[in-house]
């Protein structure tokens, strides 16, 4: 039996785990505000300067001055343009690791506002650098609170989410291949995605199980015979049979797959012929399947290959079937989930923690995730009463900077979670 003092101890241990804990979150949320409008400027720095995949030069180069200023370990050119950087925290923990994704999109900005993109044509319109300056600000916290930070953090800055350009390696499969998950190896991962109009800033939303889709890129070439368009007979019409292979493919959705597992499959773009009087001879499609768990993702990506192949056989074609970039689900840890919402319940209020619907999007934080227990999160940056809704990859994105503190707190908040000891 447990005696009386022993029952005392144990409380006593306990109250003073959460008066630290207590501690550290008070001192978490008075460095984050204090660094508020350093972050405005950090922020904006980054939008002045966006880079496409793969080119993220100056971006990785700011990053890692900042990063070394703050005295980390730093490592830089990983998987081309990237930056790992660790910090080594003053009270025994674990290694826990967050991601941030650098790169920017070829868009071109029509927001008016005086840190609008200097790059023509590219902008941060998928709000990667909010996503480098919550990483920078959760360093530089934790740099000020060192002695106070249990365990170690890798924080990683990934190039070319968005997709490296072809023939190019890069993005998190690279930094993968790298080594940037093996020392020191980290036990979970963390990562965010700003979204709008769904949350507002001062918001964050979460979800157990699949939160991002998976995405296939797919190309399909229809192979026919040519003829004058007066003598279809001659032919096998290359544009006709693409019009099937087309509407075929609704089917496997509406048909195929369970009602109750979410999944898309469209076609995005199809070009044949040249003439008005001839019947094409080949048609190209592309499009892209997604699916929210890897199941579905598997049973979409047979059916698509199995109803083309029928499609063309019938129509006296013939077909390729070709995937491009692979990304899977991003699918948080059910147990990793379940103590992340605690930490961040505990340091926002549980009114600002929102259990939200998955969306169709995808995120190669995923091959991470798939590899160490991942917790994937959207921080909210819209904001309705000044008209800030675009979603993200619009030219008109514009996000609510009120968010950006909010995350720097989120993200230390989980990263001590994760790190902090069981007792």
């Amino acid at each position: 039996m447990t005696s009386t003092r022993q029952f005392a101890a144990m409380a006593a241990l306990l109250l003073a785990a959460s008066s630290t804990a207590a501690d550290l979150d008070r001192a978490i949320r008075q460095e984050a505000e204090r660094l508020g409008p350093a972050l405005l400027e950090t922020r904006r720095w980054f939008h002045q300067h966006p880079e496409l995949s793969n080119r993220e030069v100056e971006t990785g180069r700011e990053i890692a001055r900042r990063l070394a200023a703050l005295g980390l370990e730093v490592r830089t050119g990983v998987a081309r343009t990237g930056v790992v950087a660790v910090l080594r925290g003053g009270k025994p923990g674990g290694v826990a690791a967050w991601r941030a994704d650098i790169d920017a999109l070829p868009i071109g900005e029509q927001v008016d506002v005086p840190w609008t993109s200097t790059n023509p044509g590219v902008m941060h319109a998928c709000g990667h650098d909010l996503h480098i300056t919550v990483g920078l600000g959760a360093a530089e916290v934790f740099s000020r609170l060192r002695d106070q930070v249990p365990g170690t953090v890798v924080f990683i800055f990934q190039p070319a989410e968005e997709g490296a350009p072809a023939g190019e390696e890069g993005g998190a499969a690279l930094m993968i291949a790298e080594g940037v998950l093996d020392d020191p190896r980290p036990h979970a991962i963390f990562g965010l995605h700003v979204i709008t109009p769904e949350l507002r800033a001062g918001q964050v939303g979460w979800r157990a199980g699949g939160i991002m889709a998976s995405s296939d890129a797919l190309r399909i070439t229809v192979e026919g015979t040519a003829a004058h368009g007066s003598a279809p007979h001659e032919g096998v019409d290359a544009v006709y049979v693409a019009a099937q292979v087309v509407t075929a493919l609704q089917s496997v959705v509406s048909r195929e797959v369970d009602s109750r597992r979410p999944a898309v499959v469209s076609i995005g773009s199809l070009h044949a012929g040249n003439r008005n009087n001839i019947l094409a001879g080949e048609a190209v499609m592309e499009g892209t399947v997604r699916a929210l768990d890897r199941q579905t993702r598997a049973q979409v990506l047979a059916a698509v290959e199995r109803v083309v192949a029928g499609t063309c056989q019938s129509h006296r074609a013939t077909c390729r079937v070709s995937l491009g970039r692979a990304v899977p689900p991003t699918i948080n840890d059910a147990a990793l989930a379940a103590s992340s919402v605690a930490a961040l319940q505990a340091a926002l209020g549980d009114e600002a923690v929102i259990e939200t619907e998955p969306i169709m999007a995808a995120e190669d934080f995923s091959l991470f995730a798939e590899r160490v227990p991942g917790f994937y999160f959207f921080l909210g940056v819209g904001n309705p009463e000044r008209g800030w809704t675009s979603y993200v990859h619009s030219p008109t994105f514009q996000p609510d900077e009120a968010s950006i503190v909010v995350g720097v707190r989120a993200a230390a908040a989980l990263l001590v979670a994760a790190n902090t000891p069981m007792r």
